[in-house]
């Protein structure tokens, strides 16, 4: 019983070999999409760092309009003053950063919809070419195996 189990074991390595596998083609597919990633998370990073920019640039103006704001004044009504002003430059200041964060979004998006679509392009190409290969490989091992076709 153990023999038959060997004669098969021998038999599948045997039927196993006569397909070659292109492990050449699993190595392209990752080399791929590591570059995929690299190139992805360049993306995010770069949107981070302005992010954090203009986050930055935010809040020193606004603590520096605070300062003025939080100065002592001689009448009352300077200090009504110096809020409403700096409410005034605070939503100004606010409309040019959620601009400026609104073109890094849109920066990020058109840069990952345009690596998506060469990604796509490539493995579509790629595909192609394996799906090819692996046609003629069969073809090639079949007709060694004597199969007609």
């Amino acid at each position: 019983m153990a023999n038959k189990a060997q004669d098969m074991n021998a038999t599948m390595k045997e039927m196993m070999g006569a397909f070659p596998v292109d492990t050449k083609s699993m190595e392209d597919a990752f080399k791929n999409q590591a570059a995929l990633s690299e190139k992805l998370s360049g993306v995010a990073l770069s949107a981070a760092e302005k992010s954090a920019e203009i986050s930055s640039a935010w809040t020193k103006t606004t603590l520096e309009k605070m300062s003025d704001m939080t100065k002592a004044k001689t009448e009352p009504a300077d200090y009504a003053k110096a809020m409403s002003d700096f409410a005034s430059a605070n939503a100004e200041v606010a409309a040019e950063n959620m601009a400026a964060f609104a073109e890094i979004a849109k920066k990020v998006q058109m840069e990952t919809v345009e690596l998506m679509m060469s990604a796509g392009r490539d493995l579509q190409e790629d595909a192609s070419t394996a799906v090819k290969k692996a046609t003629d490989d069969m073809t090639s091992a079949a007709k060694k195996a004597g199969v007609k076709q």
